[in-house]
């Protein structure tokens, strides 16, 4: 798996294309692999997988009894509106109108990691999702982060 870091802004152009972030691409493995395109399932961005972490994902939907209807669906909405791109020569990728719509984005965006993975958020709209309360967050955070054995010999405290 790869960890990705860090949040930049972009502009769209006018026929949906964006530069990727130049301190991604150092960070991402094997551009020449291309890349996967989606709708989130939980927030109006999109998500951008690097090919070799998009196959991994496919091995493990893979595993799932197509023959359960509950498993099928899901299949079915999480693969909705994939599209599989590669950067142009400039650096540049290419969104979709159904998914710029879908985003709603305008103008400009923002880049930004979640782990293995980026998403492409509108910029209002990203901005809404990151102001947070103080309190409502470290809440947050106490309740999730309790789950990891901060004892453990990986570090985290």
């Amino acid at each position: 798996m790869i960890a990705i870091n860090g949040t930049h802004d972009c502009k769209v152009d006018a026929k949906g294309r964006l530069l990727l972030p130049s301190a991604f691409k150092k960070q991402l493995p094997d551009l020449e692999s291309g890349f996967v395109l989606k709708r989130s399932i939980y927030n109006p961005c999109l998500e951008l997988w690097p090919m070799v972490e998009w196959n991994i994902m496919m091995q493990n939907l893979n595993k799932l009894n197509r023959f359960v209807r509950e498993n099928d669906k899901f299949i079915t909405r999480f693969l909705a509106g994939v599209k599989i791109i590669e950067l142009d020569d400039v650096g540049r990728l290419l969104v979709s109108k159904d998914l710029i719509a879908f985003a709603k984005i305008q103008k400009e965006v923002v880049f930004t990691s979640k782990v293995n993975i980026l998403e492409i958020w509108d910029k209002d709209t990203y901005e809404k999702e990151v102001a947070f309360d103080n309190e409502d967050f470290a809440a947050q955070t106490e309740n999730v982060m309790k789950n990891f054995n901060t004892n453990a010999a990986d570090g985290l405290s």
